[in-house]
């Protein structure tokens, strides 16, 4: 877009608790057609409610707008054990799949 100054970071929504992200996800992303993003918003939630943080920066651009962008940062290990326990069945590591999906502007970016 024409005018983008980057990504700030921002204290806004800096006191939501993880029930507050996962619902945010649920509402912002949830109603979004295709299995594989939907997969990806399951998975969003877990990452949060197994203690990943949120990363919530501002976008700005020389006109003076701007925008609120969030996204997961970094899983972690309580999260990356839950998977691995998912993963895991009667005979042992790896016996089930588990699917991240797909973030919905991965999609919209490949397709442009």
């Amino acid at each position: 877009m024409k005018g983008y100054l980057g990504d700030f970071p921002t204290f806004k929504r800096g006191d939501w608790t993880p029930k507050d992200w996962a619902l945010c996800y649920i509402q912002s992303y949830g109603g979004i057609d295709g299995d594989h993003h939907k997969a990806w918003v399951l998975d969003q939630v877990a990452r949060i409610l197994h203690g990943t943080m949120v990363i919530v920066v501002e976008a700005r651009w020389s006109d003076g707008s701007s925008e609120i962008r969030f996204n997961t940062g970094k899983p972690s290990s309580a999260y990356l054990a839950w998977v691995a326990s998912m993963k895991s069945g009667e005979d042992g590591p790896n016996t089930y799949g588990y699917d991240e999906g797909i973030a919905p502007w991965i999609e919209r970016i490949e397709n442009a």
